[in-house]
């Protein structure tokens, strides 16, 4: 795929194409920012009044004036939802200096502290379910749910040798058959998260995709999700939230190309279509259940949000907000890499709640705190 490549290659992208006309060429600067920028895991490869701990524990909303009071959280995804399933030994996210604002320790979180599961499991005055892994270790755990999400996945076998999301709903699916859930906890008391964050489309390219293709293989990503919804609602799932992918061409692994000054536009034209697919289909879902069953948590406006606001007005703000805070100190190192000699070869900015990137994927703890604040109107209304 290191042919060039011109406008017309994306011309498959209808109805976004007329988008293309601003742009002169994209060639291997899509294909890298792609290839790379998506890469929403952990492998080996791979922004002021603050986040502080008194803001996240007075973040509850008030959920007794609802019907609906989940009180168990399931999530199945890649890195954006972990919180502690991937193998040290394929994971920077057990590496430093993740962790280092929360729990002060690494922790398998994809962060300096929390991510997106542990700010929804606080909205819905829970705490956060106990990752698949370690379930054995903290069973009186298990009343808040289970986090089967595994950093680097998608709905398809990725480049990361974690299961994928269908395998993550069978391991919650042998749970219930082994009476560990009762279909009544599921149909009344819980909430269902899926999280996908962009990891087909980096293994795809990876694996020689062709940039062409691309728009079909958007189409089956969208597709497989939708099967995904369906299976855990047949298992008795009444609300079900999958995430929008975020804006790709917005992560440092793709900005970095421009000095982290702007977002590659072109990259998020793809984003557009895997995003118009999925509202299409969470459309079609909730006419056929006769209700508000699916719902999208609407990650590419909240991060555009943050970043075009520069924080959150009032409150938090990223002075610069597609710089990440932990970057090895060349191409050849990541944040957490070690040499040979275990020197460090990345650097940490002084103040991580000043930035809005953690690493070059994934959000700080301020950053996932900015965008579930962005969220939160939409949450009450969508989820409860």
């Amino acid at each position: 795929h290191k042919q060039n490549l011109t406008i017309s290659s994306f011309s498959q992208f209808s109805p976004f194409s007329m988008k293309i006309s601003n742009f002169f060429i994209f060639s291997l600067f899509l294909i890298t920012g792609f290839l790379w920028g998506v890469r929403v895991e952990g492998s080996r490869h791979h922004h002021h009044r603050h986040n502080n701990p008194k803001t996240y524990k007075n973040d509850q909303k008030d959920h007794q004036f609802y019907n609906f009071k989940p009180t168990k959280m399931f999530v199945f995804g890649d890195s954006y939802a972990d919180t502690g399933n991937n193998r040290k030994s394929v994971a920077n996210s057990w590496k430093q200096p993740y962790g280092l604002t929360f729990p002060g320790k690494p922790s398998g979180r994809f962060s300096d502290g929390r991510v997106l599961t542990d700010y929804l499991a606080r909205f819905l005055g829970l705490k956060s379910p106990v990752p698949y892994r370690w379930m054995k270790y903290a069973t009186n755990r298990l009343r808040y749910g289970i986090n089967f999400a595994y950093g680097g996945t998608g709905v398809f076998n990725t480049t990361v040798p974690e299961p994928n999301m269908t395998t993550q709903i069978d391991f919650f699916q042998k749970l219930m058959a082994e009476s560990v859930y009762t279909k009544a906890d599921i149909e009344q008391y819980s909430l269902f998260l899926l999280s996908l964050a962009g990891n087909d489309y980096g293994a795809y390219l990876a694996n020689g995709g062709t940039v062409q293709d691309i728009p079909a293989f958007i189409t089956s990503v969208v597709n497989q999700l939708v099967v995904n919804m369906k299976r855990v609602n047949k298992l008795g799932a009444k609300k079900i939230a999958v995430t929008a992918l975020e804006p790709l061409g917005c992560l440092p692994q793709s900005t970095i190309l421009n000095s982290f000054q702007q977002c590659n536009a072109t990259e998020n034209i793809a984003v557009d279509l895997h995003n118009s697919l999925l509202q299409q289909a969470v459309e079609k879902l909730n006419n056929e259940t006769m209700g508000s069953t699916f719902v999208i948590l609407d990650l590419f406006s909240s991060f555009n949000s943050v970043l075009e606001s520069k924080g959150v007005p009032g409150s938090t703000t990223f002075e610069t907000p597609l710089k990440p805070c932990c970057m090895g100190i060349s191409n050849k190192y990541s944040c957490g890499s070690k040499n040979v000699k275990g020197e460090k070869m990345y650097t940490v900015c002084n103040d991580p709640k000043s930035a809005f990137f953690w690493d070059t994927v994934h959000p700080t703890e301020a950053g996932w705190h900015a965008v579930y604040t962005n969220l939160k109107s939409t949450l009450t209304q969508k989820i409860l």
